[in-house]
């Protein structure tokens, strides 16, 4: 997830952040997370360092701690710890020093961080503008030269850097690199390295052979629980010790301060648990950690394998309520093994019984939004399935259906396995191709894995008393891979789910040094033969573009083939003069930029997305749906395309006040009336715009509480799981059209819309200007009540509503299990929100805006 996104929305005018990376700051007094932003202000730079409380997803996540003058006293320098097994993959620790600040920060490896490091070495005053910086093997600056202009905007084309193929750098495998300095210094990838580095790819087959290597792959939802038991029966039960180990957590931590934030100390607990149960006759070094929320994944491999893995990143999807909270979705760990590609997934997809769709929404949302950096920049990046070896793990939470309890536990107690596993939804569901297409799951010769009593082997008692299913599974997708066990770890008991491991033998392409060599040559030699022959010239199927009736939050795609020529060719979507972006913010190119061999060609996506950021402007016609791509050849001409579509108007993104003038649908009131309507003054108390008297609250608002007041007030888990997203776009349609009477879709589906209804208020409930007094009145119920009081009326309705319905919700607490926590946070950014330049709040601002929220949830009375 790109995080300077977050950053960007805390800056001032003029101040730009050009990448950011979330890491470690360490100290004598403790080890905390922080989020590292890169920040430019008219020419001059400087370190960014903030606190963070979740994910950095809108400014409201982070907080500004201090800021880091990148001047001539600023230095940034690799340290490895003495007490640090280095291998390519591990953590980088860099030292951070300046005339008044000390930092030592641990960032995670990746092409992420090594653009973060180069970018910061560029920024510094000996760096600009130097012809010949030299080289010091720890030192994060490169050996290169470097043009700066200050007033020019950073984009992909103006920092791609250049340099003449080299053997290391355009090998296939780059797993070679041994040393720190090669490690963070810069990757130069031009055209002729990206020719070379394709061709080998291509001739792979003649410089490499198969090895077998042995993988442990293993799976557990620990429930909340801390590590209370020895791991060794789970990941030391062989007498092989495995040359890889891939372990995954779901559900390391329930609480909330988790599922809000995103901060646990039971990382820690069961990383050590972990460690301290690695096989006992091998020595092995952690490659890499990487987790959200409770989900957590765990890269080790033997110690002599170190020096062969290489390329290593990490990546975490939410699918969690309005696609954000990260209790549901998937973290996954990639990286090159000698010279095959392997991406391991660990998820935690939606529960309950019925919920199989939603889990099959969430797989094909993790494969479609899980993107690595490429090692190389001028490639697009990394999707899950463009990896040689698949492998994934987790609680898919598919269970069993339609057999009654007592059948299920009948077939349990015969061993029945196989005539059970016919009543498994995933098995259904991959027969249907619905999900995990392509990928292979072992014989399941176990019972299931859930749901136990903790601290023993009965099956759920609790008043729900859970059917058994098999939710912990291990499947995979691609050559040479043989699975020698797959099976359970009864001895276990610490959670209600019993572990899952599997043993594998993969066959991984091992280089050939020689013939790897003997294969560049030829490439090299080949090469130079056509270099300079023409220039590149491409064949475009398609140039101008119709998306029709583009609705909010519905994705469309367009696509178009580049058919290319004779000469190999770059291409890259580029800037059009005095534009920030290559593309308005509602149309993304997929992908932006690439490389094309003599006579390919590549489909490329055009995917329009219309959100909160962009609905308002197109309801109300100021903007609409046009734009200009430039399509750049590197050495070549640039080529035109033209994209055009009509937007139909939702009530999301509409001003409370326009929806409260609507009589009428939304769909059925022409442009015009529209854009009146939306473009009107906010109406202050007292203050009359129009004859009409305006409805009290939104039509669309009252659909949807008045829906989830009638059949959700004891729903659990309202508002913390997600729906489906066709069910969403029934109910937007039917908010837009009023074709039905009542909302179509699941009582977490009406609660996520109403959410993003919420959202996407382009003036919160509670409107800006009274944001301030909100935040001095927090812990004053009186005075609180006088501020809402001062809101337009039609604010002051809809706040005054949504408060009598949590409260309703809250006397359900007993069913629903919420409690005003919950409600507070979710709802107190939603409603309260600062204004757009207002500074970054912090945590004592933070808690205010809860607490003044919370006030109104625990207090029955007159309203304001």
């Amino acid at each position: 997830m790109d995080q300077s996104f977050a950053i960007q929305e805390t800056l001032a005018d003029g101040q730009t952040c050009l990448i950011a990376v979330q890491g470690i700051l360490a100290s004598e007094e403790s080890v905390e997370s922080r989020l590292l932003g890169l920040v430019r202000t008219h020419g001059e730079h400087a370190l960014f360092l903030y606190t963070h409380r979740r994910m950095a997803i809108t400014a409201e996540d982070v907080c500004l701690e201090r800021v880091v003058p990148i001047t001539e006293g600023f230095a940034a320098e690799e340290v490895t710890p003495d007490s640090d097994l280095h291998i390519i993959g591990s953590d980088v620790t860099v030292q951070i020093s300046s005339e008044d600040a000390q930092l030592v920060v641990r960032l995670p490896f990746g092409s992420h961080t090594r653009m973060f490091l180069q970018e910061m070495s560029r920024c510094r005053p000996a760096v600009v503008g130097s012809e010949d910086i030299s080289e010091n093997e720890n030192s994060l600056i490169v050996n290169h030269s470097w043009s700066h202009n200050s007033d020019d905007k950073a984009t992909p084309r103006q920092t791609k850097s250049k340099m003449d193929a080299t053997t290391e750098m355009a090998r296939s495998s780059s797993g070679m690199v041994s040393d720190n300095a090669c490690i963070l210094s810069e990757q130069k990838f031009g055209l002729r390295d990206t020719i070379v580095k394709s061709q080998l790819v291509l001739k792979e087959d003649s410089y490499t052979y198969l090895q077998n290597f042995r993988f442990f792959i293993g799976t557990y939802n620990v429930n909340g629980q801390s590590p209370k038991e020895s791991l060794l029966p789970w990941l030391s039960n062989d007498v092989e010790p495995p040359d890889v180990y891939c372990v995954g957590f779901q559900e390391l931590d329930l609480s909330k301060e988790a599922f809000f934030f995103n901060d646990t100390p039971k990382e820690e607990e069961w990383f050590k648990a972990v460690t301290d149960s690695l096989h006992p006759d091998a020595k092995y070094a952690k490659v890499k950690l990487v987790r959200l929320v409770g989900m957590l994944l765990l890269l080790y491999v033997k110690a002599d394998h170190a020096v062969n893995i290489s390329e290593v990143e990490a990546e975490t999807v939410g699918t969690g309520i309005m696609g954000r909270m990260g209790n549901k979705g998937g973290v996954a760990i990639r990286f090159k093994f000698h010279n095959t590609s392997v991406c391991i997934v660990n998820c935690h997809l939606a529960a309950h019984t019925e919920e199989y769709e939603r889990r099959n929404q969430d797989f094909r949302d993790i494969c479609s939004r899980m993107q690595f950096c490429h090692s190389d920049p001028n490639l697009p990046p990394l999707t899950i399935d463009k990896h040689d070896v698949i492998l994934w793990l987790g609680d898919l939470n598919y269970r069993l259906e339609p057999l009654g309890l007592e059948k299920v536990k009948m077939h349990i107690e015969k061993e029945e396995f196989q005539d059970l596993y016919q009543y498994d939804q995933l098995k259904k569901q991959m027969d249907a191709k619905a999900v995990f297409d392509g990928f292979t799951e072992g014989k399941i010769t176990f019972q299931p894995t859930y749901k136990y009593d903790t601290g023993c082997d009965d099956w759920d008692t609790s008043e729900k008393c859970r059917a058994p299913a098999w939710c912990d599974r291990i499947l995979w997708k691609g050559k040479n891979i043989s699975q020698l066990s797959y099976r359970s770890h009864m001895t276990l008991k610490n959670s209600d789910h019993k572990p899952v491991s599997s043993i594998f033998d993969i066959g991984v392409k091992v280089v050939n040094e020689e013939l790897y060599r003997k294969a560049f040559e030829e490439i090299v030699r080949s090469l130079d033969k056509m270099e300079n022959d023409s220039i590149p010239s491409v064949i475009l199927s398609q140039r101008e573009f119709f998306f029709k009736d583009v609705k909010y939050m519905q994705l469309q795609v367009e696509t178009f083939t580049i058919r290319n020529g004779q000469v190999p060719c770059q291409f890259e979507f580029i800037n059009k003069l005095d534009e920030d972006n290559y593309c308005k913010e509602w149309l993304i190119a997929n992908p932006s930029k690439g490389f094309l061999l003599p006579d390919s060609e590549m489909t490329i996506e055009l995917e329009l997305f219309v959100n909160k950021s962009t609905a308002t402007r197109l309801n109300s016609g100021e903007e609409k749906l046009e734009d200009i791509l430039i399509l750049h050849l590197d050495r070549g001409k640039d080529y035109f395309l033209s994209v055009m579509g009509n937007y139909l108007p939702s009530c999301f993104g509409s001003p409370i006040q326009t929806l409260c003038y609507m009589r009428e649908p939304i769909r059925d009131m022409s442009a015009e009336s529209i854009r009146e309507l939306t473009l009107l003054p906010l109406q202050m108390s007292g203050d009359i715009f129009r004859d009409e008297k305006p409805l009290d609250i939104p039509k669309e608002l009252w659909m949807m509480v008045d829906h989830l007041y009638r059949n959700a007030s004891q729903q659990e888990d309202l508002f913390q799981q997600p729906g489906l997203r066709s069910e969403f776009e029934q109910i937007r349609d039917c908010l837009d059209t009023a074709m039905l009477d009542t909302l179509l879709g699941s009582n977490h589906s009406v609660a996520e819309a109403l959410l993003l209804f919420l959202e996407s208020l382009p003036e919160p409930v509670i409107c800006y200007s009274l944001y301030n007094n909100c935040l001095h009145c927090a812990n004053n119920y009186t005075s609180s009540c006088q501020v809402v009081s001062m809101l337009p009326m039609c604010h002051k309705n809809v706040f005054n509503y949504l408060m009598a319905f949590l409260r309703e919700l809250l006397r359900n607490s007993g069913k629903n299990h919420l409690d005003v926590n919950i409600l507070a946070s979710i709802f107190g950014g939603l409603l309260l929100r600062p204004p757009l330049q207002h500074p970054t709040p912090d945590v004592t601002e933070k808690r205010k805006a809860q607490q003044f929220i919370e006030q109104f949830l625990l207090r029955e009375g007159n309203s304001p």
